[in-house]
C-alpha cells in the first residue's frame, strides 16, 4: 500500500526494526539517551508523514542471549534474559517517544502486565490505526528466535507494507565494506539473490519468513538525522530487498 500524497511515505504500515547496539550511541553498554531521543524524534517524523509505525528493538546494548548461553547458562535461560532486555529497551524508547510528541505503546510477548501491555496481534493493530506508534518487546516469546525473526512475523501478522531494518551501514554490499574497500552497495536485490549470495541481510529464519510472506525489506543506516522518514519516503542511500 503506498501514500498518495506527494513527498509522503511510499509505505502506509511499516515495521522498523531497531538494534540494541543502536541504542548505545557512543557508550560502550546501556542506553544513550541522547541517541535514544534521535531515533525517537526520527519515528515521530516519520509517523507525522502519514505512516503508520510499529517498532521492534533489539536487546543487544544490554544482554545478547547466544553470546553468553554456555558461560553457566543454557540457551533458553539465556534467550529469556535477552527478551527481558529489549523490554527494557522498549519502555526507554516509548517515554522518548512520547516526550518527542507522538503517542506510543509497548506491547510485550511476555506478559507482564504491571509494566506493559500483553502483546496480542488485534490489540496491536487498533493501536496503528488510533495513530499511535507501537512498541514490540520480548522478541517473539519464545527462546531460540532472535529479534530479527521477531520482527518479520510481526510485520506479516499486522500487515504491515515492508520491513525497515535500521543498521550501522546504509544498505547491503558485497562484502562487509569495514573490512573490503572495493565492497559495493546493492540498490536493490530479490529474495532469490540475496539468499543465493550469502548476504547476510538477516538470519536466516527472519528471512525466509519474509520470503514466504513477500515482505520487503528496506535496509538503511540509523546513523543519519531523519534516516527513518527519508527511508520512507525512498529518499537516501538503501538497499531494498524485494520479490
Amino acid at each position: 500500500m503506498t501514500a498518495k500524497a506527494a513527498g509522503g511515505p511510499i509505505y502506509k504500515r511499516v515495521l522498523v526494526k531497531v538494534s540494541g547496539e543502536a541504542l548505545m550511541g557512543t557508550e560502550a553498554f546501556g542506553l544513550h539517551w541522547p541517541t535514544i531521543e534521535n531515533i525517537a524524534r526520527d519515528l515521530v517524523e516519520a509517523h507525522r508523514a502519514g505512516a503508520q509505525i510499529a517498532v521492534v528493538v533489539g536487546g543487544g546494548n544490554i544482554l545478547r542471549g547466544a553470546s553468553v548461553a554456555g558461560k553457566g547458562l543454557d540457551r533458553a535461560t539465556a534467550d529469556n534474559m535477552g527478551m527481558l532486555a529489549t523490554v527494557m529497551n522498549a519502555l526507554a524508547l516509548e517515554k522518548a517517544i512520547e516526550a518527542a510528541g507522538a503517542p506510543a505503546r509497548t506491547l510485550s510477548a511476555i506478559p507482564m502486565p504491571t509494566i506493559c501491555e500483553p502483546y496480542a496481534r488485534q490489540p496491536a493493530a487498533r493501536h496503528l490505526a488510533r495513530g499511535r506508534i507501537v512498541l514490540l518487546a520480548g522478541g517473539t516469546g519464545n527462546p531460540y528466535f532472535t529479534t530479527d525473526t521477531g520482527a518479520v512475523l510481526r510485520a506479516a501478522e499486522l500487515s504491515c507494507d515492508a520491513v525497515m531494518k535500521a543498521t550501522n551501514v546504509d544498505g547491503v554490499y558485497t562484502a562487509d565494506p569495514k573490512i573490503d574497500p572495493k565492497a559495493t552497495r546493492y540498490d536493490r536485490l530479490t529474495h532469490d539473490e540475496a539468499l543465493a549470495r550469502d548476504l547476510k541481510v538477516m538470519d536466516a529464519a527472519a528471512f525466509a519468513l519474509a520470503r514466504e510472506a513477500r515482505l520487503p525489506i528496506i535496509v538503511f543506516s540509523i546513523r543519519e538525522p531523519g534516516a527513518i522518514a527519508a527511508a520512507l519516503r525512498g529518499e537516501g542511500h538503501a538497499t531494498t530487498v524485494a520479490p
